[in-house]
């Protein structure tokens, strides 16, 4: 408790030295135009993680009902959100109450498709609204962020309600019959999902099974079975796990994301990629190494904001996941990113997979998982839609689908002939890590430069080489897609079982002459 609190005083001293020493300068106007949303996020997500150690202190499930711990989250949800975002946080009630009366008055067959979308399209007139009204260009925090969040949380939910209500169990994925809901929640149950003050403003999102059961204080006893490792049967299934290690690991990464990012951002602009005597002066490897810096640089601003709403939610007690082999808790539930393997990712897939996990993983659920054409091109847009609707979200979307289909042709036609040594494999993980580090930039350049104008400038600048390079990969290394891969092993099954069927029938007519 005593940790926490210190490194939450040092996040408030260091908010201050740097609203400091912008009043020296003299942009401190143009700063306080600027900057107020994002200071006073980072002011209510202290004083939510201030709440949240509050909360499993004096409102644990031992002590107090779920009915009260419902009521304080949401209320303390419903705070934050006016003091950061103004009476525009009454969005987050309009959209929710109106995803709500859709799921109560329509019926189940067809609740899941409608609720997805009123939900997604609330969210997409709020966005237009915002970007093409107000503030087209503003890269800063805004009423839509906690939105987007809550528009994952509506539509898992109204997806697992479908699934746990209108589905039979033989319809369902493994998965799926875990997240399934068997009951309606009531309206303050939804609203605290929705809206409660550890994941308000920056999530991340997880499934209403797993809310309920850290209200309920259930959420300890071991209900992932492919987390059991033998030690939940013991001792520890008794005693409580501690937080505490964790979150004060996750407070001292935010504070060195921080400052990476407050000293770096300035100094490698990523905009500076797209400047004429920059692009018509600099060798083209230096552009690319530029590329790849400007964007490590920009990075640990989400690994601020991700770790430190983690490490909210694990102050107040959820996120547990289980033990480790060596009987250490895991507090990794709801845990939005793994730094060093993104850092390191020698696949562009691999690094999808550590970024942004829960938005991946309700990607996967709702959309991935249920879409019958082209899943993998519905995914892409689907979650360019979700982030909104400037239009270099859409080329970085498009580009990623290029990007995914060539690494799957690498990986499946290539990386066989490097796994005969150690040594082989050493330096095609080197190659792999260089190439998906620079695809990866020039993929999500347009997503940071927003407009289509300054986007095509830096293709044009790159000679749209890796849009051709993919192109090119994935003529010449066509891949199966995975429903035909799936589609072999049983099609082999059958015909062993058609060999030895055969076989049989063989054997009993000659046992039969015999």
């Amino acid at each position: 408790m005593t940790s926490v609190v210190l490194i939450v005083s040092f996040f408030c001293v260091l908010l201050c030295k740097i609203i400091q020493s912008q009043r020296r300068t003299a942009h401190f106007t143009s700063f306080l135009h600027t900057q107020p949303l994002e200071v006073n996020f980072v002011a209510c997500q202290l004083f939510a993680l201030l709440m949240a150690v509050w909360f499993r202190l004096y409102l644990h499930p031992s002590k107090t009902s779920p009915f009260i711990r419902h009521v304080v989250a949401t209320l303390l949800g419903f705070y934050l959100a006016l003091f950061c975002f103004g009476w525009y946080s009454l969005h987050f009630l309009v959209q929710s109450g109106l995803s709500y009366s859709v799921m109560v008055f329509v019926g189940l067959e067809h609740m899941h498709k409608y609720c997805f979308i009123v939900t997604l399209g609330y969210l997409i007139l709020c966005q237009i609204t915002r970007v093409y009204v107000f503030d087209y260009g503003m890269y800063s925090a805004d009423f839509t962020g906690p939105m987007m969040v809550i528009t994952q949380k509506i539509t898992s939910l109204a997806f697992e309600i479908h699934d746990g209500l209108a589905k039979r169990e033989g319809q369902l994925t493994p998965s799926q019959k875990y997240l399934a809901i068997r009951r309606m929640p009531s309206l303050l149950e939804y609203l605290s999902y929705n809206c409660n003050f550890m994941g308000i403003l920056a999530g991340p999102t997880c499934s209403y099974n797993d809310y309920m059961a850290f209200i309920d204080g259930t959420c300890y006893q071991p209900r992932h079975q492919e987390n059991a490792n033998g030690k939940e049967n013991g001792k520890y299934k008794q005693i409580e796990p501690s937080s505490k290690n964790d979150v004060i690991s996750k407070l001292c990464t935010c504070a060195v994301s921080l400052g990476i990012y407050l000293s770096l951002c300035k100094l490698l602009p990523v905009e500076h990629s797209i400047n004429d005597d920059f692009v018509s002066s600099t060798p083209f490897h230096l552009q690319v190494i530029y590329l790849y810096l400007a964007m490590l640089a920009l990075r640990p601003k989400y690994y601020f904001v991700w770790t430190l709403a983690d490490a909210i939610n694990n102050a107040a007690g959820f996120g547990f996941n289980g033990y480790n082999k060596d009987g250490s808790p895991r507090w990794d539930l709801i845990s939005n990113l793994r730094i060093l393997d993104i850092e390191f990712a020698t696949s562009f897939k691999m690094f999808l997979d550590n970024w942004n996990i829960q938005t991946a993983l309700w990607l996967k659920r709702v959309c991935y998982e249920r879409c019958h054409i082209n899943p993998m091109a519905a995914t892409f847009l689907l979650s360019a839609m979700w982030h909104g609707v400037y239009p270099g979200y859409y080329l970085t979307f498009l580009t990623g689908i290029a990007m995914t289909m060539a690494a799957r042709a690498v990986r499946h036609n290539i990386r066989p002939y490097f796994l005969v040594s150690d040594s082989h494999k050493r330096i095609y993980d080197v190659v792999t890590w260089a190439g998906t580090q620079v695809a990866i930039s020039y993929t999500v350049a347009p997503f940071v430069l927003l407009a289509v104008g300054r986007s095509l400038k830096f293709y044009r600048s790159w000679y749209f080489c890796l849009h051709l390079l993919c192109l090119l990969v994935v003529v010449a290394l066509p891949v199966k897609s995975r429903r035909q891969q799936a589609k072999e092993p049983r099609d082999g099954l059958k015909d062993n079982r058609t060999e030895l069927d055969s076989t049989d029938n063989n054997c009993n007519q000659k046992d039969k002459a015999t």
